[in-house]
């Protein structure tokens, strides 16, 4: 087991880099824990992000990653940027020796979310991959019946990510609906679902996938359909489309066992509705709770997420989601695309 060196009796002093859509979260997740973080600084190539930024926050700002490194005493980064910047990015934060929280997805290569790993690893650093649907109630309740193993023998699970992105959505910046630095619907928004995939469920043998560009004018899919085969003989598929008429519909995942069946849907898997195993628990009551308004895909599991850097970084737990963790949803979003692309089946693991 690898040793990092504890933060304690000061505060973990953080920047962000990529002051765009997502950052409000990792904001907002910094800001939670004041007697935590201290955020130090910001960067973003965009002097008008970065000034907005630097406005709201009252920090220093940075057009470059570079000139930040240089300039700032970090403990971490979170990364915020266009997901195939990722694993640059991850690399010279890591060489500079400071701890890196990626946004998802990690990487849109393969091989460069390897990289990123490596490069941690070599650099004594953490790597967090920011997976905060995990950490939503409904999911956590689900993740507990799975690991009692409730289920019995599963039989077929069905994820559905039924979403709409207009074609003002990929407009608003170039790298948008790119494969270099965006990915498709099922790299970017459907990627906390494919995650779950794993998670949830187990290592994957093998997949197929089909998916097209229908409607936008994009390089990449809006729409596609992935047949999976888990190692344990469970079956499944995973639909997404982010073409819905006339707004976000759906993102659910149905999971059918030899002693339950159960239904987390709504608009971001933050409702249960079907909830039914062979033997009852005391938290079976818990499951109307466990349901939530949301008008955000987000989800509310960014502060959640946080808290567990913190103790991380304490010394005082084990990372929920780190590098390797992040590498599982990428090596099955890559074998989905793989086999699109070729028309064929897919077995995993993508290398030995």
């Amino acid at each position: 087991m690898k040793h990092y060196p504890e933060i304690n009796g000061r505060k973990i002093r953080i920047a962000l880099v990529g002051c765009g859509r997502i950052s409000a979260n990792h904001f907002g997740a910094i800001h939670t824990y004041p007697d935590d973080f201290e955020l130090v600084a910001v960067c973003d190539n965009d002097p008008q992000a970065l000034k907005k930024a630097t406005d709201e926050h009252n920090v220093t700002g940075y057009l470059s990653l570079t000139e930040l490194l240089e300039s700032e005493t970090l403990d971490a980064i979170s990364i915020c940027t266009p997901s195939g910047i990722h694993p640059e990015q991850a690399v010279e934060i890591a060489e500079a020796g400071v701890h890196v929280i990626s946004e998802k997805p990690m990487a849109t290569r393969w091989n460069d979310g390897v990289r990123m790993v490596k490069a941690c690893d070599n650099a004594g650093v953490r790597l967090f991959v920011v997976k905060q649907n995990r950490r939503n109630t409904t999911l956590q309740l689900l993740k507990r019946a799975m690991e009692e193993k409730r289920f019995g023998r599963i039989y077929m699970v069905n994820l559905n990510v039924f979403w709409t992105r207009p074609q003002e959505y990929y407009d608003q910046a170039k790298w948008r609906g790119t494969w270099e630095l965006d990915g498709g619907a099922f790299m970017n928004q459907a990627s906390h679902y494919i995650d779950l995939v794993d998670w949830l469920i187990g290592p994957v043998e093998k997949v197929q996938a089909m998916m097209g560009t229908l409607e936008r004018d994009i390089e990449v899919e809006d729409t596609g359909v992935v047949n999976i085969k888990w190692r344990s003989g469970a079956m499944g598929s995973i639909n997404v489309t982010m073409l819905s008429y006339p707004k976000n519909f759906e993102g659910s995942i149905t999971i059918l066992g030899e002693k339950g069946t159960v239904r987390v849907g709504g608009l971001a898997v933050n409702e249960i509705q079907h909830w039914d195993f062979a033997d009852k628990r005391d938290y079976d009551e818990d499951v109307s709770h466990a349901n939530y308004e949301t008008t955000s895909v987000y989800g509310f599991g960014h502060p959640l997420y946080y808290k567990n850097v913190v103790d991380v970084l304490r010394g005082k737990a084990q990372p929920e989601t780190d590098g390797r963790e992040g590498l599982k949803s990428l090596e099955v979003l890559i074998a989905a695309y793989l086999s699109a692309r070729d028309g064929t089946t897919v077995s995993l693991p993508l290398e030995y």
